[in-house]
């Protein structure tokens, strides 16, 4: 295939470098960055998803970054649909997309297709939040594996909302979320994708992760403060963001600064574990590339 046909998909932890390696990489092979990050997509939480600043996304053209307000769902299926347009139209104008985020769903659905699942009652959905109210996650999880042992391999067992998602599905159409998704088809061919994942030693990243909690602190209060006057469901994935329970709980000064940033430090290590752990289980095919080598060759990465 014709290199300038390809699509770049670059992922890795958290705090890993990847903006910023995608932006060096977009200017030497004409492209244009897409957003692959279900928390960067909110207008109003820039900082505490550590979205690319606008001096960053003037230097190429970002999307799909920061339009959608907090009150706002938004789903894997809307992020593909709206991803693949902008592929297309970036194609067109004969530049290179580069996917770049840390939500392993979205290079999933790019990568392998998107599930059509049938849609859930909303009479069942409820019965089924409510057993996971009443039981908690720990339990609530120990109960879908009962039901579906597959999915022990697909779902984490601290994401709630996966959890319920995976358990509901498998109630309603007897059938496991992990089969679902197997029989799916892509949009795209697999020749089409240069796949990158982002590897960063494990002391700098910790270290990234610590530097970037102290840094996001302030301006992140104030973000955690305007939001507190925006009415959002609580079933919305913004209200998971790291760093916001923290820092109201540092407004309400049931914590002090210090032990806000080291509870932010402790998720955000947390997410990055998790994110590497889907990438070990979900990426192997993936070009490992380090953070610590500064040279980006175009024949290195395609």
């Amino acid at each position: 295939m014709d290199k300038k046909s390809k699509i770049i998909l670059i992922s890795g932890p958290t705090a890993s470098g990847k903006s910023n390696f995608a932006i060096k990489l977009a200017k030497k092979i004409n492209g244009e960055i897409i957003n692959a990050d279900s928390m960067q997509v909110y207008k109003e939480l820039k900082i505490l998803t550590a979205r690319p600043n606008l001096k960053e996304r003037k230097q190429i053209k970002h999307h799909l970054y920061g339009f959608l307000s907090v009150r706002k769902k938004f789903s894997t299926g809307q992020w593909l649909k709206q991803a693949f347009k902008i592929i297309k139209e970036i194609q067109k104008r004969n530049k290179i997309p580069i996917l770049v985020g840390g939500t392993g769903l979205y290079f999933k659905a790019i990568t392998d297709g998107f599930v059509k699942i049938p849609k859930v009652t909303i009479k069942k959905r409820k019965t089924i939040i409510n057993i996971h109210k009443k039981l908690g996650q720990a339990n609530f999880y120990k109960k879908l594996i009962k039901l579906d042992p597959k999915i022990i391999e697909f779902v984490n067992p601290n994401d709630t909302q996966r959890s319920i998602r995976a358990y509901e599905v498998k109630w309603y159409t007897k059938k496991s979320l992990l089969d679902w998704y197997k029989n799916t088809k892509s949009l795209f061919g697999k020749d089409d994708f240069v796949k990158i994942y982002l590897d960063c030693p494990r002391d700098l990243l910790l270290n990234r992760i610590k530097i970037r909690a102290e840094k996001m602190l302030p301006e992140g209060i104030k973000e955690v403060k305007r939001l507190l006057g925006i009415k959002i469901p609580p079933s919305n994935s913004s209200t998971k963001i790291i760093g916001i329970t923290e820092i109201k709980k540092l407004l309400e000064k049931k914590l002090n600064k210090d032990q806000a940033i080291e509870l932010i430090v402790i998720k955000t290590r947390q997410y990055a574990k998790r994110q590497a752990t889907w990438a070990r289980g979900q990426m192997t095919d993936w070009k490992t590339v380090s953070t610590l080598d500064g040279k980006l060759s175009l024949k290195k990465i395609i």
